[in-house]
């Protein structure tokens, strides 16, 4: 069967083959509508599939970006994905998605395997132990995009939270509905993990300006399979706290764990923030309150940010990093 080229579908939607060429590149602008549709018309009979590899090499470009997140599992991973997949899916951009499950070396094994996919780009939710990696991308000039984590040198656009502002609302909303004595419940940051340091170091803060007790052993930060434990010699202790704040969701659900085990009423018998909505979060028995990140407007910016990068090819040496405002969603948990 004979391949069908760009000048068959050119004849057949009676126009020339460089203005089929702006169809398949996506300009529109001086395009008008009935050609578009003859092209569209003659494209679908013909069964055309457009040479995308020897689309990209003429161009220097694949189309494609990486998108690398730490954990999948948070909600605010994937909210941040439908996010940048929907701006680059205006753009003419596909996405590859990869989870390094918070592992250098699996984030290092997806740079490697996306860069020989020849992806225009990369968004990164970074791990901590590539920063050599990250720099020969750098004086590469390779465009990639930080989100929600810092490394040692901001050498490229970072987007994130203002975590610290996010424990000061949260811990502050607690001591307004009257409870004094606060607990945390984080994962891990034996790996340094920027939101959940800066949340910790947030959580102290505010404690302390509020006048409140700051207990070292009611701050949990553990991998999830010891939260619960953790949580039990706290609460099997004479002296315990009235209300918890939970730094993420996987935290959370840890906590709402031991509370169902315990049997314990929230708001009555311990209160209950978070960071980071869900939809369950709003009809469980009692609805959490939560601090939450604007997901889709982070996921958009960072797209944007990387589009721009790859188009333009300018680098800076430096970037300040560029923080979001949290926002307070009252509910009835404490």
């Amino acid at each position: 069967m004979k391949k069908i080229t760009m000048q068959d579908v050119a004849e057949r939607a009676g126009v020339s083959k460089s203005t089929v060429s702006q169809y398949i590149n996506n300009r529109f602008e001086f395009m008008a509508v009935p050609t578009k549709l003859r092209i569209e018309q003659a494209i679908k009979e013909l069964d055309y599939i457009p040479n995308y590899a020897a689309k990209s090499l003429k161009q220097k470009k694949s189309g494609t970006i990486g998108v690398i997140v730490a954990n999948i599992l948070h909600t605010f991973s994937t909210e941040i994905i439908r996010a940048i997949e929907d701006f680059c899916g205006k753009s003419g951009f596909h996405l590859f998605v990869c989870n390094a499950d918070d592992q250098p070396e699996k984030e290092r094994a997806y740079i490697d395997m996306l860069m020989a996919k020849q992806v225009d780009g990369l968004i990164i939710f970074p791990t901590n132990g590539n920063d050599d990696l990250y720099e020969q991308l750098k004086k590469a000039d390779f465009p990639i995009v930080f989100v929600d984590r810092k490394i040692n040198q901001p050498i490229f656009p970072t987007l994130l939270l203002d975590n610290e502002s996010a424990s000061q609302i949260a811990v502050s909303q607690i001591e307004k509905k009257g409870y004094k004595k606060i607990g945390l419940v984080s994962t891990s940051i034996a790996k340094k993990v920027t939101p959940r340091v800066e949340r910790i170091n947030g959580f102290r803060k505010t404690v302390r300006e509020l006048g409140l007790v700051l207990r070292e052993d009611w701050i949990i930060a553990e991998e999830r399979n010891r939260i619960g434990e953790k949580l039990q010699a706290i609460w099997d202790s004479k002296d315990r706290p009235d209300a918890f704040f939970a730094t993420n969701d996987l935290a959370l659900i840890e906590l709402l764990k031991f509370v169902k085990k315990n049997q314990l009423s929230i708001p009555e018998d311990v209160g209950v923030v978070t960071i980071d909505d869900s939809p369950f979060l709003e009809i469980v028995a009692t609805p959490i309150t939560v601090i939450k990140q604007p997901t889709f407007e982070i996921g958009k910016d960072a797209a944007e940010t990387l589009l721009k990068l790859i188009e333009s090819k300018s680098f800076e040496t430096e970037y300040e990093a560029r923080r979001y405002s949290p926002i307070l969603v009252e509910r009835e948990s404490i």
